[in-house]
């Protein structure tokens, strides 16, 4: 009989497309469920995944709603109890947040094995809170920031997750006469990269032949085709759900936000990027996100509170001059990448499993 397992994911793009990538190395040896909360929704494909909806909410920092949050938690925790116990649920897999709790709390008492999923340099609140509890944590790095010396043996290092369209991909050219330039903000979007960048790219334009591929969101999508049409500037324009690995493979350089899963790609697809990571982050992890890939010379960063006009143009017109550096990231993308396979990967976290 197959072992059934739960992914439990939500929020965010960042957690939600590892939950659908670990699902899909899973589902043709187990029977696999994926759970998440409305936010997380928007990004699966519901006639793909089995979905189960369960909505725990963002919690609040203002302190009278504390009690109202602990009600609907405990709630969520009941509900969550009775849907493992119905569906016999052998192993939850955690991709972190606050839309794991309920699950993990539920899991926990009734002696689920619960793995969890850290693909941050820093490790997540909800992760700490049941790294005690859980049989492995899936990293990428065994130099995970708050991570307790008591539980270093709990991390199984893997590759970074990607989806399995990639490894058919061919690699981006390098930069040669004309500089496809992708400029993406993740999920939850930048939209000050679809204003601060502008005059730099403006400056950019008239000292090379420029493409810019843009992620950007319904609401700024008018107002940035406009510019971009206004100034002459060759353009392709799209949103977080397209599928953006074709536009992708077809740029030689990037400027982006530092989530685990983009930096990733960006590296396996050999594409060199600047890393300018969300100031907000929590835990600031997409700084250390960053700080991790360009100390091993795979990018450049810089930090939000350094940007304006000169600084980027300044920064960008380095990047595309220095081509010994830029090649040299290239290189050391390739080397960083050689053994990440959808095989090793796949091999991996079955056996991982399948042995606790």
């Amino acid at each position: 009989m197959r072992k059934k397992i739960l992914i439990s994911t939500g929020g965010s793009g960042g957690h939600v497309v590892p939950a659908t990538i670990f699902y899909d190395h899973l589902k043709d040896n187990f029977e696999v469920y994926i759970t998440s909360d409305k936010r997380g929704v928007q990004f699966l494909n519901k006639e793909k995944y089995n979905i189960k909806i369960i909505n725990t909410p963002k919690l609040s920092k203002f302190f009278f709603l504390l009690p109202f949050q602990i009600f609907l938690i405990l709630y969520l925790t009941i509900k969550s109890f009775f849907f493992l116990k119905s569906k016999k649920i052998d192993v939850l897999i955690s991709t972190g947040g606050y839309m794991s709790l309920p699950l993990c709390i539920a899991s926990k008492i009734l002696n689920i094995d619960i793995f969890l999923f850290e693909p941050n340099i820093v490790l997540g609140r909800v992760n700490k809170l049941f790294l005690s509890f859980c049989k492995k944590i899936f990293c990428y790095s065994d130099k995970i920031k708050n991570f307790p010396i008591k539980s270093i043996n709990k991390i199984s290092i893997i590759e970074a997750l990607l989806r399995k369209e990639f490894y058919s991909i061919k690699l981006s050219e390098e930069i040669n006469k004309k500089i496809n330039l992708l400029i993406i903000g993740g999920s939850q979007g930048a939209e000050i990269f679809d204003t601060v960048v502008q005059n730099s790219i403006i400056k950019l334009s008239k000292k090379y032949e420029l493409k810019i591929f843009q992620q950007t969101n319904s609401k700024n999508y008018k107002k940035l085709k406009n510019f971009y049409t206004k100034n002459n500037i060759e353009n392709e324009l799209f949103e977080f759900n397209e599928n953006i690995l074709k536009l992708m493979s077809q740029t030689n350089l990037c400027i982006t936000r530092a989530g685990a899963s983009t930096l990733a790609e960006l590296t396996f697809l050999n594409i060199p990027y600047l890393a300018i990571p969300l100031s907000f982050s929590k835990d600031n992890h997409q700084f250390e996100n960053a700080l991790f890939y360009e100390s091993q010379g795979l990018s450049w960063l810089l930090n939000q509170n350094e940007l304006n006009d000169n600084t980027l143009i300044n920064k960008l017109t380095n990047i595309i001059e220095n081509k010994d550096d830029y090649l040299v990231k290239k290189k050391n993308m390739k080397k960083f990448r050689y053994q990440n396979t959808w095989n090793n990967i796949n091999q991996k976290i079955i056996n991982i499993i399948n042995e606790n």
